[in-house]
This record gives C-alpha cells, structure tokens and sequence, in this order.
C-alpha cells in the first residue's frame, strides 16, 4: 500500500513521529492527540480510494483529497484528550490493526486475526499503563517515521517488506529506551 503524499506531509508526519517516540509519555496528553491523529490521517489516507469511489465529484478535487485525511486524523485526536485507559486500550487496538494492515493486507482472515491480536493488546495496555504508554507512543511514532521515509526515499529502500519490521522495531526500541531512561522517577 502506498500513500499519496506531498514532502511537506512526509516531513510534519516524521516531526509528529519523532516527538511521540521520544517524549510521548513526558507529554501524555499531546502524545495521545498526536497518536489519534496519526491514526486517523493514516485511516483516512487508506480509505481515500473507498471515498472516492462512492463520491466521485471529490476525487479531482485537490482540497478535498488533503483536508479529508487531516480532518479524520483531527477526529479521532479528540479521543487522546478522553479517559485514559480507553485511550491506551484503543491505540494499542488501532497500531496493531494499522500494523497488520500495512504489512499483511486487508484479507478477511487477516483483519480478524489482527484485530484479535489488538484486543489482545489492547486488555494488556490497560494493565500495564506506564510500560503501554511508552512502548505505544515508542511504535506509534516509529510507524510514522518508517512509512514517511519509505515515501521519501523509495529509491534508497528496494525491499520494503523485507526492511519494514526491523526498521520499525528498531526506531521504536531507540524511542522506548530514550524514554525510559529519561522518565524513571516521572508517575
């Protein structure tokens, strides 16, 4: 699955990524709004073609194809200024779904064994908020940063799937450490 999107947004999605893997615990609560509304612009950006589709008068029409992935990113980031457990649960829930879908597909077995994994995820979230709450913000971040430099660069990166997961992992284990080193004595 590829995006469709200008540098500018390449570069605000690397920004938004950076500071929700660094700092997202630090700063909760723009962390759970930056991570709505990467999950929601992502979402949107995936469901562009279906939207299109249905209403064709907005396909050629160039603010509609930007506002509408920013105004579903902004819908759903409302939700980071709600409960908090209901918060982590449905970040851990929507980066699993997200996740899956950008490296497994949208086959009906795989969407129901992903979500599966998310509510799974999801439960063990609220359980363990701090540890949650970093690694989520931690692979939150990561997935806007390693998507956004696959778009930037395909040139540079050949084998995608291949490079997906450890690029990831290893974006999100440098964020996860940074905060955790520098939020130990932080509630």
């Amino acid at each position: 699955m590829e995006y469709e999107l200008n540098t500018y947004e390449l570069i605000f999605m690397i920004v938004l990524g950076l500071l929700a893997c660094l700092f997202g615990y630090r700063i909760k609560k723009i962390a759970f709004f930056i991570l709505w509304f990467l999950l929601g612009f992502n979402l949107m950006q995936f469901l562009m073609p279906t939207i299109n589709g249905w209403f064709p008068e907005i396909a050629t029409n160039d603010l509609w194809q930007h506002l509408l992935p920013i105004c579903g990113g902004l819908l759903l980031s409302l939700i980071g200024f709600t409960i908090e457990k209901l918060c982590v649960a449905g970040i851990c829930f929507c980066l699993v779904m997200v996740i899956g879908i950008y490296y497994f597909g949208t086959a009906p077995l795989t969407l129901v064994l992903t979500a599966l994994v998310g509510v799974i995820a999801g439960a063990l979230g609220v359980r363990l908020m701090k540890p949650t709450i970093i690694a989520a913000s931690a692979i939150a971040g990561a997935y806007a940063i390693t998507v956004s430099l696959f778009c930037l660069f395909p040139e540079l990166i050949t084998n995608k799937a291949m490079l997906y997961f450890p690029i990831l992992a290893g974006i999100a284990m440098i964020g996860a450490i940074f905060q955790v080193t520098t939020t130990k004595h932080v509630n």
